[in-house]
C-alpha cells in the first residue's frame, strides 16, 4: 500500500507531501490543475523514462520519494529482491526514491541505498499498477491479449513448466544447428585440426624450456669470450708468471702479518679469523672458476641445435599462442574439437532423439497451458459480460478466440496434427466483441465508439484487478468517454475493489468521486508569478462544495445534489457491506 508520496521540483510542483489511507482515494480538480502531473511523478519513481522538461524551471534537481507498506501477498518476492541487494532494512516497509538532475545524472535509491533504475521497476511491478488514460489502446494490440488472459488465469505454474521445456528444446536445436553447420565443413576442418595437433605434439614442448634454451644459447654463443675472461681471472688469482705476484700470494702475506700481530695482541684474534675466512674463500673461488672453465663448451653443432629448437618454438608461438602454455592449450582445444567432429554423427543422432522427446514434453506442457487458458477464457467471458451489463452494455457479448497454426516442424497435439509453437504457447489469442445483437463477433479495433472502448477497458481492468496481487491500483482518468450514470457504477466497482486493494483514482465525474474514502482536491495557483500546484485532503463541507462544483458550479441546487449524492453512496455502501458479510 502506498503510504506517503513526496514530490519536489517536478514540472509545476514545487513541493508536495501526500499521505494516503487504505481504501478508495480520489483526486479531483479542474482540467489542467496538475492531477496527472502527480501520476507522472509516480511513473518516474517506478522507472519510466523522463527528460529535462519534467524538471521545474530554475531548479537543479527534481525528486520523488514514496513509502510503501509491503502487502503480505507480495512480501516474499519483494524481500527476495531486497535481500539480494542487501537493502532489506524494514520487513514491513520499503522506501523508493529517484532524482532527476540538470547534469543529466539520474539517481535511484531503495531504503536510502543507491540502486539502479531496474530495481525500482522490478519492485514497482509488485507494488503498483497504473492504468493511464490511453491504456485502452493496449486492447487494440492483439499481442497484448494473451498477456491479459494469462494474468486473469493466474497460470504462472503452467507457464513456467512450458517455458522450461521450450528453453530445453531451444538449446537442443541450437546445438544441432551448430553441429550440422560444422558437419558441412568437417572434412576441411578435420585435416587442419589433425595437422595442428600432430605438429604441436611432434615438438614435445616442455613448459619453460624456451627460457632455458635462451640462456643456453647465450652461453654457447659467448663461450670463447667467457673462457678468456675466466682464464684472466684465474691468472690474477693464482696462475700469474713467477715475476708477478698473485692475489693469493699477496693475501697470504697479509694473513701472515695479521697472524703475527695476534701473537703480540690477542685482541686481534677475531680479525685474524676473519682474514682466514677470506683466504679460504679465495681458495673456493679458485675452485669454482676452474670448474666453470671446464664446463664451457666450444661446440658449434650444439649451438646450431639450440638455435634450431628456438626457431621451432618461435614458429609454433607465432601460429598458436604467445607462450608455450598457450600453444599446448591450443593443442588440447583442437583435440576436443577433433573428438566433437569425429563423434558428430553419433551426437547429432542423440540430439535428434532428445529433440523428439522434448517436443513431446513441450506438447504436453503446451496442452496443459492451453487447457488452463481456455477454462479461464470461459470464466472471463462470463465475468466481462456481467461487467458490461452493469456498464449499460447489456446487449454486448465477449469472446476469446484461440487460433493454432499448422506447422510440420511444430509439436504433435493429435494424430498427424502438428502446430506452431512460440515462447508463449501453442496458440494466439484475440479478444472479440459483439456490441449489437446479430452483427457477429468482431476484433476490438472494429468498435466504432470510443465510449464503448473505454467501458470495455474498465470492465477488463475491474475483472483483472480482482485477481491481482498488487495492492495499489492507480486509475488516471480512464473514466473519460463515459457519463455520470455509468460513472456511479464505476465508482461502486472501484469501491468494491478496496476489499483487497488500495485504489487511487483521478476523475472528473462527481458520481465516481462520491464513492471516495479519501478525497484530494488539486488546484493551481500563481504565487510571485510562478504557477504552483496546491493539494488538499478535503472532508465535510469542503468536500461537499467540491462535489457541487463538479456537478455544474457552486449553487444551492448543486450543493443539495451533492448531499443527495453522498447520501445515496452511503446507502449503497451500507447495502454492499451487508451483502458482503451476509
Amino acid at each position: 500500500m502506498l503510504s506517503e508520496l513526496h514530490i519536489k521540483n517536478f514540472a509545476i510542483i514545487q513541493e508536495l507531501d501526500l499521505l494516503f489511507d487504505p481504501g478508495l482515494i480520489v483526486l479531483t480538480g479542474e482540467t489542467g490543475a496538475g492531477k496527472s502531473i502527480i501520476m507522472g511523478a509516480l511513473d518516474m519513481l517506478l522507472g519510466k523514462r523522463v527528460d529535462m522538461t519534467n524538471l521545474r524551471s530554475g531548479s537543479e534537481r527534481a525528486a520523488v520519494e514514496a513509502v510503501f507498506q509491503i502487502p503480505e501477498a507480495v512480501r516474499e518476492p519483494i524481500h527476495s529482491l531486497l535481500k539480494k541487494e542487501d537493502m532489506l532494512d524494514d520487513p514491513e516497509y520499503v522506501t523508493l526514491s529517484r532524482e532527476l538532475r540538470r547534469d543529466r545524472r539520474n539517481v535511484a535509491r531503495v531504503n536510502g541505498h543507491r540502486a539502479n533504475v531496474g530495481l525500482l521497476v522490478r519492485l514497482g511491478e509488485h507494488l503498483v499498477d497504473i492504468h493511464g488514460q490511453s491504456d485502452h489502446l493496449s486492447l487494440l494490440r492483439v499481442n497484448q491479449h494473451l498477456k491479459l488472459l494469462d494474468r486473469y488465469a493466474g497460470n504462472e505454474d503452467e507457464f513456467v513448466l512450458y517455458q522450461e521445456a521450450y528453453q530445453k528444446l531451444k538449446g537442443i536445436r541450437s546445438e544441432l544447428k551448430r553441429l550440422r553447420e560444422l558437419d558441412q565443413e568437417a572434412e576441411k576442418r578435420l585435416e587442419l585440426l589433425e595437422f595442428q595437433v600432430d605438429e604441436i605434439q611432434a615438438a614435445n614442448l616442455v613448459r619453460g624450456e624456451d627460457e632455458e634454451l635462451s640462456r643456453r644459447l647465450k652461453r654457447l654463443a659467448n663461450a670463447e669470450k667467457l673462457a678468456e675472461r675466466c682464464q684472466q681471472a684465474l691468472m690474477l688469482l693464482e696462475d700469474a708468471p713467477p715475476s708477478q705476484p698473485t692475489i693469493t700470494d699477496l693475501f697470504g702475506q697479509f694473513l701472515d702479518a695479521v697472524t703475527a700481530m695476534v701473537k703480540s695482541d690477542p685482541s686481534l684474534e677475531e680479525l685474524a679469523e676473519r682474514t682466514k675466512d677470506v683466504s679460504d674463500g679465495l681458495e673456493e673461488l679458485n675452485l669454482e672458476l676452474r670448474s666453470y672453465l671446464n664446463s664451457l663448451e666450444f661446440d658449434p653443432q650444439e649451438l646450431e641445435k639450440v638455435e634450431e629448437r628456438l626457431a621451432l618454438i618461435r614458429d609454433l608461438k607465432r601460429k598458436y599462442g604467445d607462450t608455450i602454455p598457450a600453444v599446448l592449450d591450443h593443442a588440447d582445444q583442437s583435440k576436443i574439437e577433433l573428438e566433437t567432429i569425429t563423434d558428430r554423427s553419433e551426437r547429432i543422432a542423440q540430439l535428434e532423439k532428445r529433440q523428439n522427446q522434448v517436443l513431446q514434453e513441450l506438447a504436453e506442457k503446451g496442452k496443459q497451458l492451453s487447457k488452463s487458458r481456455k477454462e479461464a477464457a470461459e470464466r472471463l467471458e462470463g465475468e466481462l459480460e456481467a461487467e458490461l451489463e452493469d456498464l449499460r452494455m447489456a446487449e454486448s457479448r465477449f469472446r476469446v478466440a484461440f487460433r493454432q497454426t499448422s506447422d510440420p516442424q511444430g509439436v504433435l497435439i493429435g494424430p498427424d496434427q502438428r502446430v506452431k509453437f512460440t515462447a508463449n504457447g501453442l496458440e494466439e489469442v484475440e479478444f472479440l466483441i459483439e456490441t449489437n445483437p446479430g452483427e457477429g463477433f468482431k476484433p476490438l479495433a472494429k468498435i466504432a465508439s470510443g465510449g464503448e472502448m473505454a467501458r470495455l477497458m474498465l470492465a477488463i481492468k475491474h475483472v483483472l484487478a480482482k485477481a491481482d496481487r498488487i495492492s495499489t491500483l492507480v486509475f488516471d482518468e480512464i473514466d473519460q468517454g463515459i457519463g455520470g450514470r455509468i460513472g456511479a457504477v464505476v465508482g461502486e466497482k472501484l469501491r468494491r475493489l478496496t476489499g483487497g486493494h488500495q485504489v487511487i483514482c483521478i476523475t472528473h465525474l462527481p458520481q465516481l468521486a462520491s464513492f471516495g474514502q479519501q478525497h484530494y482536491q488539486v488546484s493551481k495557483q500563481v504565487v510571485d508569478q510562478r504557477t504552483l500546484i496546491d493539494v488538499h485532503d478535503i472532508k465535510g463541507e469542503e468536500r461537499l462544495r467540491e462535489l457541487a462544483q463538479m456537478l455544474g458550479g457552486l449553487s444551492e441546487h448543486t450543493l443539495q445534489s451533492a448531499k443527495e449524492l453522498l447520501h445515496a453512496v452511503d446507502s449503497k455502501v451500507e447495502r454492499m457491506n451487508v451483502a458482503d458479510h451476509g
